[in-house]
C-alpha cells in the first residue's frame, strides 16, 4: 500500500431488501438487520470484518432513508461512532449508491482506495479476506478496479459469474473475459464441468478518482446526477440525505451492468473466504448446522421422519412429519411453506402478495422507530391493541389524532407524559388516558426501557392519522 493511501476506505451497501428471505426479511426491516448465521445482524458482522484501525478507515454506510435510524442504532451497539450515514431517497440499485459514495470520498482524497461490501455477506475467514484486500490494493494502485471471484462450489443459478482471462503482471490477478448474469441450472452446471467461471462477490476495490473517470466515461449521466445530488444534499441529524430530484436521474441499476460489464479496467482475484451472500432459503440451510437427518431446527419445532428441511418457529410450535427438501419459516404473523427448488423465486410471490394488497409482504407486526420499537397485539373494528418500547432518552414526537383516543399503560419503567398543556409522570402500573383531537407525546426519562400497552379506539386506528407537531427526529 501506499504511504499516502495505506487505509481503506470501506462503503457498505444497506439498501436491500431481501425478498427471497420472506417472511423474515422485509421491506420494512431487511435481513442485513437480522442475526441470521450469528449472534450480530448482517450489518454489524460487515463493520467488524473492516474493523482493524491499522487497514481501514471508519466507514460510509449508504442506505435508504427509511432505516437510518436502524443503521444508526447498529452502529452504535458496534462502538462505531463516526461513520458517515448517506440516505438515498429513493431505491436506485447499487450503481448511484457506489457513485454518491465515491464523490463524496473524492471531495477529500481522490486517490484514497476504496473497499465495495455489501452489508448482507457471510465471511467466515477474515484472514483471507484481508490477504486478498491486500492484493487488490496492489492492483488498485497500478489502476485496475478489482472484483473478487469465489471458486464455484456447486451448480447456483442466484449468482452472476466471471470467466477468468489470462494471468495479468500481478500475482494472483486475473483479466476478466466475460460476465455472466444469473444463469440456468444446466448453463451452470456447465460452468462447474469446464472451468475457469468465478461466482460474482459484488465487492470491490478501487481509487476512487479511477472508479469516477471510467464513470464519466461510460455512464456519464449516473456520475452528474449524483455529484449534483451530492451538491445539494442536507445534513439531518448524524445523517447526509441526497437531493431527491437529482439523485433519480442517475441510471438506475447495478454497478456490474452500469459500469463494471463496460470498462476494460476490471480485473478479477480469485478468493477462497468463506463466503456467502445468504440471498435465500436454501443457501442459509445449507450454511447452518444440520442434525442427523440433514434437518436445520431454529426455534420452537418438533420433526419426525423429515429430512433435508429448514424448519424456523419464532414463536408457536411446529411440527413436521414425513415430509422432505422443504422450507418451513414461521414468525407472528405468517407461515412460509416451499420446496427448495423454489427458494430463488420466492421474490415473485412475495411481489404478487403486494400487488394483491397484502400488508405481510413488506410490513410485520413489530415496527421499529427511532424512539424503540412497537409490536401490534390484538386488532379488530374500531380498536387496536400495542406493546410500546421506549428505548432510554427516546420519545415519540408531540402528536394528535383526529379518530382515535388512545389508553397508556405503564408496565415497566419511567414515563413522562405531556397531554394537552398538562405534564406529569406515570410508572408501573399507573395510566392515562388521551382523547381524540388532544395534543400529547410520550417520553422514557428512566434508565431502562420503558414498556407501555396501548389500547386505540375509534372509527379509525390507522397509522396514517397522525398529525406531528414537534419531533427530536425531524419527521415533521
Amino acid at each position: 500500500m501506499s504511504k499516502k493511501n495505506s487505509k481503506l476506505i470501506p462503503v457498505i451497501l444497506c439498501g436491500g431488501i431481501g425478498s427471497r428471505l420472506w417472511p423474515l426479511s422485509r421491506q420494512h426491516f431487511p435481513k442485513q438487520f437480522h442475526p441470521l448465521v450469528t449472534n450480530n445482524s448482517m450489518l454489524l458482522e460487515t463493520v467488524k470484518r473492516v474493523n482493524d484501525k491499522k487497514m481501514f478507515q471508519v466507514p460510509i454506510v449508504v442506505c435508504n432513508s427509511e432505516h437510518r435510524f436502524l443503521v444508526a442504532e447498529q452502529l452504535r451497539q458496534a462502538n462505531i461512532k463516526k461513520a458517515q450515514i448517506v440516505l438515498e431517497p429513493v431505491p436506485m440499485n447499487t450503481a448511484p449508491a457506489i457513485t454518491v459514495a465515491c464523490e463524496l470520498i473524492a471531495g477529500n482524497e481522490a486517490d484514497a482506495n476504496v473497499l465495495i461490501l455489501p452489508a448482507d455477506h457471510v465471511i467466515s475467514d477474515i484472514d483471507s479476506f484481508h490477504r486478498a484486500i491486500r492484493i487488490g490494493v496492489s492492483a488498485a494502485e497500478s489502476g485496475a478496479i478489482v472484483t473478487f471471484g469465489l471458486e464455484p462450489k456447486y451448480p447456483e443459478t442466484g449468482y452472476g459469474y466471471i470467466k477468468v482471462g489470462p494471468a495479468s503482471d500481478l500475482s494472483h490477478v486475473y483479466a476478466v473475459d466475460t460476465f455472466i448474469e444469473k444463469p440456468d441450472i444446466k448453463t451452470a452446471q456447465n460452468f462447474l464441468k469446464q472451468g475457469g467461471y468465478l461466482w460474482n462477490s459484488g465487492m470491490f476495490l478501487f481509487k476512487a478518482s479511477m472508479f469516477l473517470d471510467e464513470l464519466m466515461r461510460h455512464a456519464p449521466k449516473t456520475r452528474k446526477a449524483c455529484r449534483r445530488a451530492l451538491n445539494l444534499a442536507s445534513q439531518d441529524l448524524d445523517f447526509l440525505r441526497l437531493d431527491q430530484k437529482a439523485f433519480s436521474r442517475a441510471t438506475k441499476g447495478s454497478i456490474d451492468r452500469v459500469l463494471i460489464e463496460k470498462t476494460e479496467k476490471t480485473k478479477v482475484i480469485p478468493v477462497s473466504i468463506g463466503w456467502s451472500d445468504v440471498g435465500a432459503w436454501d443457501t442459509l440451510w445449507a450454511l447452518t448446522r444440520k442434525d442427523v437427518n440433514n434437518n436445520v431446527k431454529i426455534g420452537n419445532s418438533f420433526v419426525k421422519n423429515t429430512r433435508n428441511c429448514y424448519i424456523r418457529s419464532d414463536n408457536k410450535l411446529v411440527t413436521v412429519f414425513g415430509v422432505q427438501d422443504l422450507i418451513i419459516v414461521n414468525v407472528e404473523d405468517t407461515v412460509l411453506v416451499m420446496h427448495q427448488e423454489e427458494a430463488q423465486n420466492l421474490g415473485q410471490l412475495v411481489d404478487e402478495l403486494e400487488l394483491d394488497g397484502r400488508p405481510e409482504a413488506t410490513t410485520s407486526l413489530v415496527v421499529y422507530r427511532p424512539w424503540g420499537f412497537y409490536r401490534a397485539i390484538d386488532q379488530d373494528k374500531g380498536f387496536k391493541v400495542k406493546r410500546i418500547v421506549v428505548k432510554p432518552g427516546g420519545c415519540l414526537s408531540l402528536q394528535m389524532h383526529y379518530h382515535r383516543s388512545e389508553h397508556w399503560i405503564v408496565v415497566d419503567g419511567t414515563a413522562k407524559v405531556l397531554k394537552d398543556k398538562e405534564e406529569f409522570i406515570l410508572k408501573a402500573n399507573e395510566s392515562t388516558y388521551i382523547p381524540a383531537k388532544v395534543r400529547h407525546r410520550l417520553e422514557n426519562i428512566g434508565t431502562n426501557s420503558l414498556h407501555v400497552i396501548e389500547v386505540q379506539t375509534g372509527q379509525y386506528v390507522e397509522e396514517d392519522d397522525i398529525v406531528r407537531f414537534e419531533d427530536i427526529y425531524k419527521r415533521c
